[in-house]
Formats: C-alpha cells, sequence, structure tokens
C-alpha cells in the first residue's frame, strides 16, 4: 500500500483514519498538527510534524489529504491545499466501501466520501469537499471547491453550492437552489428558497 499523510489530528482526522483503514488502499505515513501536537498518537498513528515541514516530507509520501473541519470557515483549508498543489503532493479521493457513488458522477482531488453518504448520478464535486457520513448528494448536483457536506444532510436534485459552502448536519436543501460561496446552513436547517428570510 502507498503511504497517505493526514493534515490534521482532530476529530475529523478520526473518521478520516478509520475510512483509510477500512478502504485498505492506503497506509497512514503519519500525522500532521500543530507544534503542541508533534509527538502524540491519534488511533495509533502518530503526529509527525506541522504543515511546515510538509516539504520535507514530499519525498518519502508524495501523497496527502486534509483531515481538518470547514469551520468557523473554509479559509485553512483552501490555504493548505494551495501549498500541498504548490508543492505538487497528490491528493487522492477516498471512497468508503460503505458508500454509493454512482459512475456517472465526478469528484475532485481530495475529496472525501464518508460512510454510508450517497452521491447520485450526474453530481459533480469539487476539489479537497468532505461528504460526511450519511450525506445525500442527488442528481446533477454541482458541488464548488472546499464544500463540506456534513452528517445527514440532504442536497437535492440541481442544487449547486459555491466554493468554500458548509451544509450543516441534517440540514435540506431544497431542488434546484443556487447557493453563493462561503454559505453556511446550520444544522437542521431546511433550506426552499435563496436568499434565506
Amino acid at each position: 500500500m502507498k503511504p497517505l499523510l493526514l493534515i490534521g489530528c482532530g476529530g475529523h482526522a478520526r473518521s478520516l483514519i478509520d475510512l483509510v483503514e477500512t478502504e485498505g488502499h492506503w497506509r497512514i505515513h503519519g500525522l500532521l498538527g500543530l507544534p503542541e501536537q508533534v509527538g502524540i498518537n491519534v488511533m495509533g498513528y502518530q503526529v509527525i510534524g506541522t504543515d511546515a515541514d510538509l516539504g520535507s516530507l514530499r519525498g518519502t509520501c508524495p501523497s496527502a489529504v486534509l483531515a481538518i473541519g470547514q469551520l468557523p470557515d473554509a479559509a485553512p483549508r483552501q490555504r493548505l491545499a494551495t501549498l500541498l498543489d504548490r508543492l505538487s503532493f497528490h491528493c487522492p479521493v477516498l471512497i468508503s466501501p460503505h458508500s454509493v457513488v454512482s459512475q456517472h458522477a465526478q469528484l475532485g482531488a481530495g475529496t472525501v466520501v464518508g460512510h454510508g453518504a450517497i452521491v447520485n448520478a450526474g453530481a459533480v464535486v469539487g476539489s479537497h469537499c468532505t461528504l460526511n457520513t450519511r450525506a445525500l448528494i442527488e442528481h446533477d448536483v454541482q458541488l464548488g471547491n472546499h464544500c463540506h457536506v456534513s452528517t445527514g444532510a440532504l442536497v437535492n436534485g440541481g442544487v449547486q453550492l459555491g466554493p468554500g459552502c458548509f451544509v450543516g448536519s441534517g440540514a435540506m436543501l431544497r431542488e434546484g437552489l443556487q447557493l453563493p460561496a462561503g454559505t453556511v446552513i446550520s444544522a437542521g436547517k431546511r433550506v426552499m428558497g435563496w436568499p434565506l428570510l
């Protein structure tokens, strides 16, 4: 198995560790965190450095995936994705074997599809997106880069989300909506029109 760096060592990283272990295509080389986290152990994997070490790690581990959350905004993930691109890291798509992804859907580099998620036909998902546990991405949905669709959220047919959007747990977006970049939908919200009133 090829080595993979996880950039992050919090709760989202724990979910990704489980996904990577279940998928069985990658071997976790280590995690990156904050300086004070270097040396700690997370679910059997060591935090081996910070993002400042990416350049030196590139030679031994050329593949990496973002393992930090989205809130309060997507800026840290976007900054790290730009750094990974500049250093020519390969950012694989990680898909849980317990999810359903249509062969007619498209997933961008570094996107993660969690356990029980469904991505239906004609969906186009950008780079470095997170489709969390049991999220539903219906037919013909378009997600910009760095979108996060949380646990149990329903994104219905033809919805378009601009880059950096966040859809909270259990939220439901009516079909055909177009939401601008950076939109945050709170957990449990039913979005039937835009703008929200």
